[in-house]
């Protein structure tokens, strides 16, 4: 497990388009399908990082409480299932049974959605506005497992609040950091 920043895709992008297996559902899903007109959170997100488990309960609070405020989450796995089968869809679809994910769990076999989208590592955060241009990317907090630093969702928490009250996003964003993506 090397520790893996993001690399920070440029603000104003537009996210890529995709269509992907729902593991959760058994359904392609598309980013027409799961965009919100309000804002959009897509997660880079695997079964096994310790930094994704390290943060899974925060973010699974903080979907359910913006998704009443119009914002949708989109969580995407883009590993290497070869070498890491508990990352395939269905340990995903288990897991996101388990934890109650109230959003899609999507499965990028190909990982040519991670590529569109410059991911690196798990997690990475990208937040999209109702115009799918890219607001913010980065990390969720300053916690990472074993520095101390309580989980609060600071950061992506800041970049919602400030997005649905139509105030500027802070320039200033740091990148996630994780597990890096594990490429065929």
């Amino acid at each position: 497990m090397a520790l893996t920043e993001s690399n920070m895709l440029a603000l104003g992008t537009e996210a890529p388009y995709f269509s992907l297996l729902d593991v959760t559902s058994g359904e392609e899903k598309s980013l027409d399908d799961l965009a919100s007109d309000t804002a959009t959170v897509i997660m880079f997100w695997c079964n096994h990082c310790p930094y994704v488990i390290h943060v899974s309960d925060e973010v699974l609070d903080l979907a359910r409480t913006y998704l009443d405020k119009g914002v949708n989450f989109i969580a995407i796995s883009s590993n290497d299932i070869e070498k890491y089968p508990q990352d395939g869809p269905e340990p995903m679809a288990k897991l996101a049974k388990e934890k109650k994910y109230p959003f899609p769990y999507l499965f990028d076999a190909s990982q040519n959605v991670a590529k569109d989208y410059d991911a690196a590592c798990t997690p990475d955060f990208y937040v999209f506005d109702g115009d799918r241009k890219l607001v913010y990317r980065g990390q969720l907090d300053g916690s990472r497992p074993g520095n101390d630093v309580p989980l609060s969702g600071e950061d992506l928490r800041a970049a919602l609040e400030a997005l649905l009250n139509r105030k500027p996003i802070s320039q200033s964003q740091r990148p996630s950091a994780g597990c890096n993506i594990k490429w065929k």
